[in-house]
């Protein structure tokens, strides 16, 4: 550009589109226009963030590029549309008011960790912030749980309770000054403060072993010294939480490289803005009491993301368990006398804060898989940010599966996906899953026109949406995963879409869970699947993993190897559903090995399977050809009489179903290959597929944004229905 031409007058307008409320954005915007002596202003529109500035030509083109490389980091852009308009003369630069109608196109920003700037203030002496539980700025603090209505300000949020003090409403009003508009902004003199017991108190109870229950930012946690082994087993005894993993809390990503393998990677996800609960390998002899992780070969660990976190483990710098503030199969407790009718039986003290919580948000749970973040569980830091998907979508609302319920609503060329809610077992998780859907659908002002749901009758989720009055779209349980994995990776044209699953119902009315699809567009053609077998007990066998193996058994007319009490069931197909689950497959070899003979939780024997195979690197495989698991089981029982290890054993079974999945992306010569479903949250399993499948050719497309398990079925019924 030639000097005479950078220096004519330019006015353009940009249209922002994406998650930017909550993080300081149209502060940011103000700033970097008056840095660079643009007019104009900001404005949240129903259409997006709109931002016009003018001035010099080369000003007004840096400020574009600026504007996204310089976005605060929690800002989530989706796009942003520019328009040149005629110069107006404009002087200065303004933050106009939102429009009407403005909340319907602003995505939700969730909770943030702490950052640095807060963290500084919160430990400094001289500031009149030290060791204020609440502080907070434009790019850290509460937002999804304090959120009221929309647009995002202060009004609109819990903290309206709070009347800002004259120091906090001149941060709030300077432009310059971090805390601009920084809705949840308070100080000591003006804002939330602690009750029940003190911090200092709640560390000396950690110290002999006593359960403490703390208020946290989407819910109470229960927390427990994770080195003392009597103390986590009277924290399960208590919650009725036997076996699944717990999560922990470690002061520093120092102190969680002193106990687990840490990659950058893993790293640069502990201390992300997000700050979920990271899945690691455990070093030996670390000092963790060995029923904190249970069967799983990872521990779950998260830092310090609220100042409330941090203030106590200043005081107590030791590992501790950090887990959902509940009893086994409700939701997070989040009000203060809630928590002490609820959790009165589970607590010994509890830390109290009159900050309101606007919604549950549990922690998130992810892992590093193929180098890049996986979730496990989608809440706290993640939900409820837009997932952008190719092609408009009508306006429909998703009720998720029975398990891992999450919810969604479709909105335009975007999904937003509901927080983690869980199972849907108890009236409890049931009301929950109903507040939820009110939630989202009066925030964004949301009018369905129809509701998807699974295909199976029995779910909650699905007898809601029949009585909810709309238009039913079922969609296919599995369908439905390969589609949200799809519609996140933005993946077009034809490919091979392959479901690993425990349970599902299929178009056939039997179980599925071992699927490839072809996909073609809106088309789904089940190609493939693993040999069926049956559960005897039916739901029994999912919960009893010896029940799987004997429908395995059976199968391969091996009638010594049934217990005599299933033989006459097996025999006369009484109450022996076929299923293909992967799954269900995952839970007959581990009682073959004698691992386990049932599920304490879902996804048990899977997670003592996969711990088997990190001992033992291998590529040898069972064959599985065509997906016929008989051989293998031979296999399998003639290594068990030999003495083989078990870690070899259950590498081989891995093994054998990544070689089929690549067996089955050479024969359908299809390029793509998007993976989905519970058993993809097995990193050792899913590792194998992609390398394997990478190495043959093919681009392979996993979860990202969504979990792979039934945390991510809404995400695809409301893509799926919101095409038709």
């Amino acid at each position: 550009m030639t000097p005479q031409a950078s220096s004519a007058p330019h006015r353009a307008r940009l249209l922002v589109r994406g998650a930017v409320q909550g993080v300081g954005f149209r502060p940011f915007v103000y700033r970097l226009a008056r840095e660079m002596s643009l007019a104009g202003f900001v404005q949240n529109t129903p259409a997006g963030v709109l931002i016009e500035v003018e001035g010099d030509a080369a000003a007004v083109a840096l400020f574009q590029a600026r504007l996204l490389a310089e976005k605060p980091m929690p800002a989530l852009i989706h796009g942003c549309e520019v328009q040149v308009l005629q110069p107006s003369r404009a002087t200065g630069f303004m933050i106009h008011s939102s429009l009407p109608g403005a909340a319907k196109s602003a995505g939700v920003q969730p909770d943030l960790a702490l950052c640095p700037e807060c963290r500084a203030e919160l430990f400094d002496r001289s500031n009149r912030r030290y060791h204020y539980a609440f502080l907070n700025c434009t790019q850290c603090g509460p937002r999804y749980s304090v959120l009221l209505d929309l647009p995002y300000d202060r009004p609109n949020t819990t903290m309206r309770e709070f009347t800002l003090c004259p120091r906090c409403q001149a941060e709030y009003d300077l432009p310059s000054d971090r805390r601009f508009h920084a809705q949840p902004n308070a100080c000591p003199e003006c804002g939330p403060a602690l009750s029940g017991t003190s911090l200092s108190d709640a560390a000396w109870a950690l110290s002999l072993g006593l359960i403490v229950a703390l208020k946290g930012i989407g819910g109470f946690q229960l927390l427990a010294d994770a080195r003392d082994e009597s103390a986590v087993a009277r924290l399960r005894l208590r919650k009725h939480r036997e076996a699944k993993p717990l999560a922990l809390m470690l002061p520093s990503l120092d102190a969680a490289r002193a106990l687990c393998f840490v990659s950058e990677d893993e790293a640069a996800l502990l201390e992300s803005p997000a700050a979920p609960v990271v899945l690691l390998r455990p070093r030996p002899g670390n000092g963790i009491a060995p029923n904190v992780a249970g069967p799983s070969a990872y521990c779950g660990v998260m830092l310090p993301y609220s100042p409330l976190h941090h203030l106590l483990m200043s005081l107590y710098p030791f590992p501790i368990v950090a887990t959902s503030g509940n009893r086994s199969e409700e939701p997070i407790a989040t009000g203060n006398e809630e928590a002490l009718e609820r959790l009165g039986s589970i607590a010994d003290c509890f830390v109290l804060h009159n900050r309101p919580i606007a919604r549950p948000c549990d922690d998130s749970v992810a892992r590093i898989i193929h180098g890049a973040p996986s979730l496990v569980r989608r809440a706290r830091g993640y939900a409820p940010l837009p997932i952008a998907v190719e092609g408009p979508l009508s306006p429909v609302l998703a009720t998720g599966g029975h398990l891992k319920n999450t919810v969604a609503i479709a909105l335009e060329r975007q999904v937003v996906l509901s927080q983690h809610i869980g199972d849907l077992e108890s009236p409890e998780a049931r009301e929950q899953f109903e507040r939820t859907i009110h939630d989202l659908t009066r925030l964004y002002e949301f009018r369905p026109e129809a509701v998807a749901c699974d295909l199976h009758p029995d779910y909650a989720s699905t007898l809601w949406a029949s009585r909810c009055g709309l238009p039913v779209v079922h969609v296919q349980h599995h369908e439905a995963h390969i589609a949200a994995c799809a519609a996140e990776n933005h993946v077009a044209g034809p490919y091979l879409g392959v479901a690993f699953d425990g349970a599902g119902l299929g178009r056939d009315s039997t179980i599925w869970g071992g699927e490839f699809f072809g996909v073609d567009g809106s088309s789904y053609s089940r190609i493939a699947h693993l040999r069926a077998f049956p559960l005897p007990g039916g739901e029994a066998a999912i919960r009893e993993g010896w029940r799987a193996a004997a429908g395995v058994w059976f199968a391969c007319g091996e009638l010594a190897e049934v217990p005599s009490a299933l033989l006459p069931v097996l025999t006369r197909r009484l109450n022996s559903p076929h299923t293909s689950s992967v799954g269900r497959l995952f839970d007959a070899v581990a009682s073959i090995l004698g691992l386990v003979s049932g599920n304490a939780f879902e996804g048990h024997a899977a997670m003592l399977l996969e711990r088997c195979a990190t001992a033992c690197d291998t590529s040898s495989a069972y064959p599985l050809e065509d997906g016929d698991w008989r051989p293998m089981i031979g296999e399998i029982r003639n290594d068990l009489r030999r003495g083989v290890a078990h870690s070899l054993i259950a590498a081989r079974f891995h093994n054998a179903l990544a070689v089929w999945v690549g067996e089955m992306a050479h024969k359908t010569k299809l390029h793509q290959v998007v993976l989905s479903g519970g058993v993809f949250q097995n990193r050792y399993l899913t590792e194998r597929v992609v390398a394997l499948l990478e190495s043959q050719g093919h681009v392979v497309f996993v979860h990202r944004q969504a979990p792979p398990n039934d945390g991510g079925l809404a995400l695809g019924q409301a893509v799926i229905a919101g095409r038709r």
